[in-house]
């Protein structure tokens, strides 16, 4: 996953310059349909039920964590179109984008499709 401009400025600024960093007490995925770049932008899904799902992560493990059980979004209740990114957020809506990736394929998700991450597919490093 890329890391966002904002998370990269406050990572320098933490680890560098001494300022500090608050972690976010919860992280949340988000699915969009128009991928976002590291400054942001992009466009998430809105509507049909759709909602930022919380995110856990396993211990790191060769610099990397994956998420630590199915992220399992609501059954749309309309089309949410294509969906060809995932963001990491601090806030169940509006907040930072603190990750970005797409997909390995995109996936139409119509009404009554529900959108599934397995345990364990997203993967986080550092290199």
């Amino acid at each position: 996953m890329a890391k966002s401009d904002y998370l990269k400025v406050n990572i320098l600024n933490a680890v560098l310059r001494g300022t500090s960093y608050a972690s976010p007490g919860a992280v949340y995925l988000a699915a969009f349909t128009v991928a976002p770049t590291d400054a942001g932008g992009g466009t998430e899904v809105a509507g049909g039920a759709y909602t930022r799902q919380t995110l856990g992560f396993s211990a790191p493990s060769a610099n990397q964590v994956t998420n630590s059980a199915d992220v399992l979004f609501p059954i749309a209740t309309a089309s949410w179109g294509t969906v060809v990114h995932f963001g990491i957020f601090d806030a169940p809506s509006g907040g930072n984008m603190l990750y970005h990736t797409p997909l390995t394929a995109p996936r139409a998700i119509g009404s009554g499709d529900q959108l599934r991450v397995p345990t364990a597919q997203l993967l986080v490093g550092e290199s």
